[in-house]
Parts: structure tokens; sequence; C-alpha cells
């Protein structure tokens, strides 16, 4: 649901032990880097007019094929560095190389190593791969199945392109002239995929799709074989962003992305949600054939995956300002779209790191894979004793709020590790943090692509930070879909959700889930609930759930609230006023999207000035507190 605010604002065997679903125990990993890091800056292509056809293919082509190579380079340890991301007029990559490059940080005894020209850095790496994938400029899906083929068998992709400054022509034709071992187009530059006949190479009759005869083939010869670590998939946009590349910011083909999960060896895709119509991107195919290709990759990994044992971990997000939307030329609008998302892949086990426009483009989560982390990151829980000291409770624990009404903001949205790491400058860093009380709800899962990051808001937190999970848990998924019956027709897997975030949670020190959002997936059942108890005992926020429940007398419940995301301070106070007029409780959630601490504070002055009665609390205090009152008053249980 932030999407279309902030816009309009804005399988390796080495891993084998870190999959998704389990916590990663860093303990073993060194805690500084040795010996040299090659750096290469990117940015000389911010410097390019996407609107010239010509200048945007040369920033897909340059970016696709660095970002392919650092994921294989740096797949055994930290090696190479890429400048590209800027955001708030920041330059994000070098403001976490910078933090780290300081006296006795992870990065503080590396020699660097500047390679100032693409070509150079690949033949640098030349025998660290085994040559190139190359893919179909007419096939916009063939550049997503290059990135899947380069984890696999360590190549980078190329996209075919005869013209004389084409890495193509660079680097296949010329230059180190690699070893083409996979084609995904005809050595003539003519189509592999024609949508007649046969899926080349099978016994697989033609779709009339050259988008779904591309997935069929890749199905088939790669995702069935086994071949791909399918704890592990990218949603993210394929090469038809060069027909609107300025659609969304320039970094949104969101191709830096793609380091990390080659570096797993992940599937990647993109593919429409919908089964009601045909997608932008291929009229040709027939109505609901996209859906039914996400829905039978997401079968297979889910029995590769143990049968749900392992949840797929997704990164990316419905790339909704260029494909499957209204803004497309479809007929459903970005929220829907991503709750339609979120609601296919929970029903297979799957969830999403939620990389959406705005702040989608991620670079470097292939190196930063390797922080070291510590064991566990603990939070300390409010006691009675505390509780009786601000006089919240008298002698006897009984609440003691008189006319009080207590608040709490849901600090988000930070269920995307490309959010959490471009809004550390602006908004963690900002000189207002710690004067006020906030929940700070975080994804656990980020920790896979941006330890950094985490790590670093834990050694700086304040007494006033504390830390809830995002939405809904670790990872985003709509959890009605875990619980029975699921429109994949697969068994209930509300525990394998409660053992997948378990750990997670243990490893951050969260007992409480700060949103779950339940979209068009059924509100939680007993089942689901019950797994919530498990690791998420202090409390719960869903949308689809009764005003108040105290669950088996032992984790609060509360509905979610309203957002409130007015640039005015005074015009957001004004609104939470409102609101608290018109309820029958005095517990109230509201949920805020990438405002600054800044805000927080002259917010919650305001609201103190207008109404005293109005109070803003501590996490802890908040569900605690909550939790009292559904014991003291029954009918709210």
């Amino acid at each position: 649901m932030k999407r279309l605010y902030l816009i309009t604002l804005i399988f390796s065997v080495i891993f084998a032990s870190n999959v998704a679903g389990k916590s990663t125990d860093t303990n073993d990993k060194p805690p500084f880097v040795e010996g040299t890091v090659t750096l290469f800056d990117m940015q000389y292509l911010n410097n390019l007019d996407i609107n010239k056809l010509e200048e945007a293919v040369t920033i897909w082509e340059h970016v696709h094929a660095a970002a392919t190579l650092q994921g294989i380079v740096n797949r055994l340890k930290p090696c190479l560095y890429l400048f590209y991301v800027n955001a708030y007029n920041v330059n994000t990559d070098r403001y976490w190389w910078d933090k780290y490059r300081q006296a006795g940080k992870w990065l503080s005894q590396v020699s660097e190593e500047k390679v100032s020209d693409i070509v150079e850095l690949v033949v640098k790496y030349k025998h660290e791969i085994k040559g190139a994938v190359v893919y179909d400029p007419a096939v916009a899906a063939t550049s997503n199945l290059a990135s899947s083929i380069a984890g696999v068998e360590d190549l980078i992709a190329i996209r075919y392109n005869t013209s004389p400054n084409s890495l193509y022509t660079r680097l296949i034709l010329n230059g180190p002239k690699l070893k083409v071992k996979v084609w995904l187009v005809n050595k003539d530059g003519s189509p592999l995929f024609t949508g007649k006949g046969r899926v080349p190479d099978t016994e697989i009759t033609s779709s009339g799709s050259t988008k779904i005869d591309a997935y069929r083939w890749f199905i088939e010869k790669y995702l069935k074989q086994g071949k791909c670590n399918t704890a592990y998939a990218a949603y993210y946009i394929d090469q038809f962003w060069l027909q609107k590349p300025a659609a969304a910011p320039v970094n949104h083909h969101t191709l830096t992305n793609h380091d990390f999960f080659v570096s797993r060896k992940a599937f990647f895709f993109d593919l429409s949600p919908w089964a009601d119509e045909k997608p932008n991107d291929d009229m040709s195919q027939s109505v609901g054939a996209d859906r039914k290709i996400l829905e039978e990759m997401l079968r297979i990994a889910y029995h590769q995956n143990n049968n749900g044992n392992i949840f797929t971990y997704i990164g990316g997000f419905p790339a909704w300002a260029y494909k499957y939307t209204v803004y497309g030329g479809g007929s459903h609008d970005g929220v829907p779209t991503e709750w339609e998302f979120s609601r296919v892949i929970g029903a297979y086990n799957a969830f999403k790191d939620a990389d959406a426009i705005g702040l989608g483009a991620l670079a470097n989560a292939s190196f930063w894979q390797h922080f070291p982390l510590k064991k566990e990151y603990p939070q300390k829980w409010v006691t009675k004793e505390e509780l009786q000291t601000k006089g919240w409770l008298d002698e006897n624990g009984k609440l003691t709020l008189g006319k009080k009404h207590l608040m709490i903001f849901y600090v988000g949205d930070y269920d995307a590790s490309s959010w959490l790491s471009q809004t550390t400058p602006p908004i963690w860093d900002n000189h207002s943090r710690g004067k006020i009380p906030l929940m700070w709800s975080i994804s656990p899962v980020l920790s896979e692509r941006v330890p950094m990051a985490w790590d670093y808001r834990r050694e700086t937190a304040t007494a006033n930070d504390y830390f809830a999970a995002a939405d809904n848990g670790a990872g985003y998924l709509n959890p009605g879909e875990l619980q029975m019956p699921r429109l994949s027709g697969l068994p209930d897997a509300t525990n394998q959700w409660a053992e997948h975030c378990k750990p997670y949670y243990k490893k951050w020190g969260l007992t409480v889930s700060g949103f779950v959002i339940d979209g068009y997936a059924e509100g939680l059942n007993s089942n689901g609930l019950d797994a919530y108890m498990e690791f998420s005992p202090n409390g719960i926020v869903p949308q689809k759930v009764p005003a108040t429940m105290l669950y088996k007398g032992v984790m609060p419940v509360l509905k979610s609230g309203p957002d409130v995301n007015d640039n005015n301070p005074k015009v957001a106070a004004t609104k939470i006023i409102e609101y608290v007029r018109e309820q029958k409780i005095p517990f109230h959630w509201f949920r805020n999207i990438l405002k600054s601490p800044e805000w927080y504070v002259e917010v919650t002055e305001e609201i103190r000035r207008l109404n005293p009665n109005i109070e803003l609390v501590d996490a802890p205090t908040f569900f605690e507190l909550y939790r009292t009152f559904l014991k003291e008053n029954h009918e709210y249980q």
C-alpha cells in the first residue's frame, strides 16, 4: 500500500546453511575483510539520457553485465563493489562504503583497486566466470532467463546487439571474446523463441506467445531439473523497461538488485499475478497465461524446498509503473496488484522482500551478504514494576489511565531491503531521532541482503528507538493464504510459517509484529493466530480481526488503524485527534510511511498542544498496557 503513496512523493552449496527460513549464524565470518576489493564507479551511466534509446540500452547492458558478474565473483567472499544508486541526494553505495571503511570497521583493512571501464572489469575477472549467456532483445523475457542462467552456470548476461559500442561487440566479438555457453537467441540474431511450432529443444507445442514459450523452456531445462536454488527467486522487470524507462527513477531497471540472487542461483521472473486479463507486455498470450506460469514455478519451488518447509525468498515487487496495472494499460490499480501478488505467493510458501518502485534499487547485496552479524540483538520488555513507577499501574497492578489515550506509530515501511538501505541517511540519521519513542518496524529477513543496515540501526539506537517486525513477520505475504483452503490446494502452512519466523525474531529480539497486511486473503483463523503467538507473543496488528482481542489470554491483537501521511504535521495531528475522538478504547495505532523523526516530533507536539490526554508511548508500554486493559475489560476480549 506504500507504493502509490511513495511515487506520488517517489543454489549454491556454500549457502546451504543460510537459505531462507533459517536465521543466519555469522559468528564464523571474519570481523574484517582482508585483501583487495575492486571498486567500479558506474555513476557515468547517470549522465546518460534515458529518453534516447541508444543511451537507455547502454545503461541496461552495462548494469546487467556488471550485476551478474558481481553476483558470481562475490559468491564466496566480498571482492567487487559498485557505486551506482543515488537517493535523497546521497550516493547510497558510497554512504555504506565510507561508513564501514572507518577505523575499526569491517572494511577498514582492505586495499582498494579502482577499475574505470567495464571491459577492463570483465577482463579482470575473466577466469572466475565460464563465459556468457546471450539473450534476445526482441523477446523481453529472455533477459530474466539470462540472469537465472548466469547464476547457475557462472556466466555474465549479455544482450545481443551488434552495434559498435555494445557489450556484445566489445566482449563477445572483440576484446576478451568471451565464449557464449548459452544462447537465448539464434547466433544470427533471429529469435529462438518464435511463438510457433514447438518450444525449442522440447516436444511442447508453442503457446503462441514468445514470452510464455521462453519461460516454458526455462522450466523444462532448468527449474524442473533442480539446477536453480529454489529457496530464492527474483521478481524484477525484464528488458521491457527499455520501452518506457522514464516511468520511474532510472535505476528502477533494478538490474543492480540481481547480484545477490545470481550469487544464490535463484530463478528470475517477471509475470503478471492477474488471471483475468492479458498483461500489457504480451497481448499475444491467452488470458491468465502469465499467472499459470507463475503458479507452476512457485509449485515447483514449493516441492523442491522440502514441501514448503523452506520458504521461497522472493526479492522484488510488481513493476506497476510499467506493467500489469492501469499505468500500463491494464484494469487493476497498483495496490490491488501488490495484494494479488502477495496472495498468490503466500499460497505456495513464498514471501517477498518488497523492493518497490520509489526506492526500489539496491546494489552490492552480494557484497554485504558477508557482513558479520552478532549472534543475537536482544531487546528488553517492560516490567510490571516499571509500569508502576511510571504511574501507569497502581500498587495492585491495575490500570490508572484516567482520561488518557495511548498511541503508537507504526514507523514504516521497511519491508524492503532497498528501502531500508536508501532511507538510512535521511531518516535514521535525522537529528531528531531519539527525542520521542518510536516503533521502528523492520522486516527481519532484510538482514539477508542488507545486514549492515540492520546492524547499524541497532548499534546506534537510542533508548527511545524500539524495533518491531514489519509486515507480515519474516517476509511479506498474506498469512491468510497459509491457512486452508488455499488457492494452491496445498496443506495448511501456518506451522511452517511459525518455524520460519521464530529464528529471525529470536535473532533480532522481536516480540511484536507491527502490522499484518491481510490483503485479499482471509483473516487469521485459530491456526494463523496460534502461529503468530509462537513468535510474536507481545502483539500483532492485523487488518481483518475484531477491533480488540486477547488471544488465549496471552497475545494482544489490535485491529490496524488508519494511515496518516500528511506532510503537514498540523494536518496529521488533527486527523489523529479526530480519529481518537471516535474510538471506544484508549489504545490507538497509526501507520506512517517514510516520515522523518522530525515530522514525528512536530506531530506529537501539536497533538499535545491540542489534546494533552493523548500520549505517545513506547511499544513495550503500549502493548503491555493494552494487554492489561483487555484482561480488566472482558467485553473487549
